[in-house]
């Protein structure tokens, strides 16, 4: 075991999926931040366990031509990105080989290598942002929490948000100062502020800024919405109403300050409304190319009758149609349901219905009316699939399965469960949606043996 305090000499050999290093020091598993594969560095242990410790870097001795000097001064800190101490050419390889690694240990392939989507650009992609704030000697601040704890880091400028997007939090911080609002504690219950939340449409530029409160009310809302007026796109104001303890950041109930109370956004050539709680891909541009590789692997026709699992709002769903004979989402959320048929109803799209109700149970009610789709498309959350939804597309049988996923490590355990029911799989794609992020989505075609 090794000993907490002392200094080894390691050499990092591969990264955890949270982008940490990973060295074997004596034979056991040392996780180090900061890390760039291939470096030889000294590390102090921090924690050691019996087959594991936590390390930090003290000294590099051999530098990786990969590392870079970090553009975001608080990066280290900020526990919002993890790879600004490497070059993004680094980064893509890395997470392209975590799908891969995972398909393979998991998920029971042999595939050599797995492509990635790389982004053109690593700044201002975001088109959401959630700020938590808290205060200090009086002062109401916003940031990003630092890793592994609600402590938040200021930061002025994020990188990979766009300067708008700083400059409202910015506005909402003076306003908040200026009449003394209070920053919400967790440990105490009390406190106004909660967080801030920004949305902006990456083609519209129209801008919606939501206030998490524990509360109902804000003192004098109409001088904030005055100074938000001067933000390029600004549309509406909306108070999230969340008085319960724990973390989570919306609450159940919207109050309307200003505007509709949504923005709209163009997305694979469809409008889309989006409220504070739509499901929307933070990076547009990514997504759309996300979205045009699925449609590709699904090789839908006019003839297909196409399933989409978890559809959300409605995105993949409606950008589907315009290829399929017809589509069907399905969505646990009921507002999300009515937001999507809203949205098929702007868009002029009639062969597309939506349902409400859990993906896997309402995959069974289908299959056991009698619809059997070509296609079923699933997009589920960090989760992955349950049960019910493996089983009813294992009686339904359809021709090919596009799976789209936020973790590499759900998706190839449901990959190994899915050719057990005789699938196997035709592709396998990862995308960068993340820039600077531990993120990566992939995307997997099974066809039916």
């Amino acid at each position: 075991m090794l000993e907490k305090g002392k200094i080894y000499e390691a050499v990092i050999t591969d990264y955890t999926a949270e982008g940490q290093g990973v060295a074997k020091i004596e034979g056991c598993a040392v996780f180090i931040p900061n890390a760039v594969a291939g470096e030889k560095c000294l590390v102090r242990i921090e924690k050691a366990q019996k087959t594991w410790a936590a390390g930090k870097i003290t000294q590099i001795l051999e530098k990786s031509p990969h590392r870079v000097n970090r553009e975001c001064p608080v990066a280290k800190l900020c526990g919002g990105c993890d790879f600004w101490h490497m070059d993004y050419t680094e980064e893509t390889r890395l997470k392209a080989d975590r799908v891969r690694q995972a398909l393979n240990r998991i998920g029971g392939e042999e595939l050599a290598e797995v492509p990635i989507l790389a982004a053109p650009d690593c700044h201002g992609y975001r088109n959401k942002a959630q700020y938590p704030v808290s205060s200090e000697k009086g002062r109401v601040f916003a940031g990003f929490f630092k890793a592994g704890t609600h402590q938040v880091v200021e930061n002025q400028r994020c990188l990979i948000l766009p300067e708008d997007t700083d400059r409202v939090k910015n506005i909402v911080i003076d306003y908040v100062n200026h009449y003394r609002i209070t920053a919400y504690n967790e440990a105490t219950g009390k406190g106004l502020l909660r967080h801030i939340y920004v949305r902006r449409g990456g083609v519209s530029g129209q801008v919606l800024v939501c206030l998490v409160v524990n509360g109902r009310k804000l003192p004098h809302p109409e001088h904030l919405i005055e100074k938000l007026k001067a933000v390029p796109g600004f549309t509406s104001l909306v108070l999230s109403v969340n008085t319960k303890s724990g973390n989570t950041v919306l609450g159940d109930e919207e109050i309307i300050l200003y505007g509709p109370g949504y923005i709209e956004d163009t997305l694979c050539g469809l409008q889309f409304r989006l409220s504070p709680r739509s499901f929307y891909q933070v990076n547009h541009h990514q997504a759309q190319r996300l979205y045009e590789a699925a449609i590709r692997q699904a090789q839908i026709t006019k003839k297909d009758l196409v399933l989409d699992l978890y559809c959300g709002v409605g995105t993949i769903t409606l950008a589907m149609a315009k290829a399929a004979g017809k589509v069907i989402g399905v969505e646990v959320v009921e507002q999300a349901v009515l937001d999507a048929r809203e949205n098929a109803r702007r868009n002029g799209i009639e062969n597309a219905e939506f349902f409400c109700g859990d993906a896997g149970k309402a995959a069974l009610e289908l299959e056991q009316k009698g619809i059997v789709p070509d296609v079923v498309v699933v997009d589920p959350p960090r989760k992955g699939l349950n049960a019910d939804a493996i089983a009813a597309m294992a009686k339904m049988q359809p021709k090919r399965i596009v799976y789209v996923s936020c973790d590499p490590a759900t998706l190839s355990r449901d990959v190994a469960l899915l050719k057990e029911k005789g699938y196997r799989v035709a592709s396998a794609q990862a995308a960068d949606l993340f820039p600077r992020c531990a993120h990566v989505e992939s995307i997997v075609c099974l066809c039916k043996q």
